[in-house]
């Protein structure tokens, strides 16, 4: 095992990432590479998904390079990605889902809400595999994508060969193996994982998809997580610069395997990993909590049988935009710009400095409700919007800064709203792992402790998908004790109490806030 290595492939909003990590689950080499998105109308977005798998090839190219591993050495790779819908030809060509006719863009990437009217109609059905979502169809999912695609674009779906969740296509394009994560199928796609028979056929005829298995290729029985679905083929080796001899393993949607990076180590430890919630967050944010008995309840996704660890069952909340709503206050702030990475350091940085100057209720009277593209959780209201409290003349660069604070006060504060719902709903969580993008960002990373009271402990992010391409090239028994040998720890705030005030506060004007949204939409 001493010469053995992974490859854990993540694919997100804007671009692929690759990484090299030994048994011990150190990251020895990273890289991306940008994809392109293409938005021809508004909450239309879509993804070129022979683009996604070159951008794929050029990451796990160059990380490979960086961790200077050979290539005989690195014998499992998988994948998790964003659950974007890929639509390809009954030849496996790509097919367009987009209203531009262009075959390139065959991926309905998974913040397109153009089929939010489907998703309605999925929820009215009152079919039992809501029961497993939380009661209420989002348009993130991908029955509500392929509704909007029968009946918007026929030719393509009479076309259609092959339909994927965007982890399964990549598994796809590196083994030819037509098998689907559970992850997958069980979150995004209602098939029913704790029952003999996943599929209710009856649903998606009552939804006018009785024939979707005639174009989806899709198998009677998910893959388990881990599930090792074969070697790569000599193609994608070739382009992967990797060997035939790498094994794949049955992948997950990002955010799961984020969950299992920084949950996975309490995969032994069945009664109290309740009390640990994983957030992935970058463009949106992911809230994920596990539990050894269904905790279903109205608002959150799930539970989720089997989704990232065996034998438990899964709850997944969330926010659809964090991330981008930030980058979204500073391209719209008269005194913003182009929301880069210097742009964010530059605004925190001020941020500390006003905090210092005027006190911590800096801008206390600006409020945000940070539904700017629906409430994915606790609410599960696709239709809710953004508001803001609070505005003046002022639009200068400081202005920016406080409504830019105010909103990530927000963030956290949506946050704890979810967290409310899971521990109203049998869960006892008191401490937060956070990964991906936010742990880079100071002002989130305090407010996600202090606005919580939970403790937060910062995690990386590639980790979750290489446990899983260990598992499948047998290098531990089974997808647990790879959790445990490959679990890295992260850094530990403890919240402040003397902020608890504070955030008290403005949690009931976030509450209010909500409720008077609410009646102002009820007015007729």
């Amino acid at each position: 095992m001493t010469n053995s290595f992974v490859c854990a492939v993540d694919v997100g909003t804007g671009s692929a990432r690759a990484g090299i990590l030994d048994t011990g689950g150190t990251l020895l080499g990273r890289a991306e590479h940008p994809i392109a998105m293409n938005r021809p109308k508004a909450d239309h977005a879509e993804h070129d998904s022979q683009d996604i798998w070159s951008a794929v090839c050029i990451a796990v190219r160059a990380a490979n390079e960086k961790a200077g591993v050979a290539a005989q050495d690195i014998v499992g790779i998988s994948f998790d990605a964003t659950c974007s819908l890929v639509v390809r030809g009954k030849d496996g060509g790509q097919l367009s889902v987009s209203v531009t006719g262009e075959r390139r863009w065959d991926t309905i990437v998974w913040l397109d809400h153009r089929a939010i009217a489907e998703a309605d109609e999925c929820t009215e059905s009152g079919h039992a595999v809501l029961d497993y979502i939380g009661g209420v169809m989002s348009p993130e999912m991908e029955t509500p994508k392929l509704m909007w695609l029968k009946r918007n674009l026929p030719a393509t779906w009479n076309e259609a060969g092959y339909l994927f969740d965007l982890a399964d296509f990549l598994s796809w394009k590196a083994t030819g193996s037509l098998a689907r994560s559970q992850c997958t199928l069980t979150a995004k796609w209602t098939y029913l994982a704790h029952e003999e028979t996943g599929w209710r056929r009856d649903f998606f005829k009552a939804v006018g998809l009785g024939d979707l298995f005639e174009h989806g290729n899709l198998p009677d029985k998910a893959s388990p997580v881990g599930a090792d679905i074969g070697r790569l083929s000599a193609q994608a080796a070739a382009e992967l610069g990797l060997t035939e001899q790498c094994r794949v393993g049955a992948g997950v949607i990002d955010a799961y395997a984020g969950a299992l990076g920084v949950l996975g180590g309490f995969a032994g430890d069945e009664t109290n990993i309740g009390r640990h919630l994983a957030l992935i967050a970058g463009t949106s944010s992911c809230v994920m909590a596990m539990s050894p008995d269904p905790q279903p309840f109205a608002g959150v996704w799930g539970p989720y049988y089997g989704a990232a660890l065996p034998r438990l069952w899964l709850s997944e909340g969330g926010q659809s935009a964090t991330g981008a709503l930030l980058d979204h206050i500073i391209r719209w702030h008269g005194a913003g710009g182009e929301p880069d990475a210097a742009m964010h350091a530059r605004i925190a940085r001020r941020v500390v400095e006003l905090r210092a100057l005027e006190g911590e209720n800096l801008a206390g009277r600006l409020h945000v409700l940070p539904d700017f593209h629906g409430n994915r959780s606790p609410l599960a209201d696709p239709h809710a919007v953004g508001v803001i409290s609070g505005l003046t003349l002022d639009s200068s660069f400081d202005s920016l800064c406080k409504l830019y604070w105010r909103t990530a006060v927000s963030i956290a504060l949506g946050v704890r709203h979810v967290l409310e719902a899971l521990n109203e709903n049998g869960y006892l969580i008191d401490t937060l792992h956070v990964t991906g993008g936010h742990t880079k960002n100071p002002l989130l990373m305090e407010l996600y402790a202090d606005a919580t009271g939970c403790t937060v402990v910062d995690e990386a992010v590639l980790l979750g998908t290489g446990m899983i391409a260990a598992t499948a090239a047998g290098l531990f028994p089974d997808l647990n004790a790879a959790c445990v040998a490959m679990q890295q720890g992260g850094k530990t705030r403890e919240p402040n109490s003397a902020a608890a005030g504070r955030f008290d506060r403005d949690y009931r004007v976030f509450l209010e806030m909500h409720r008077q949204r609410q009646a102002l939409d009820a007015i007729r």
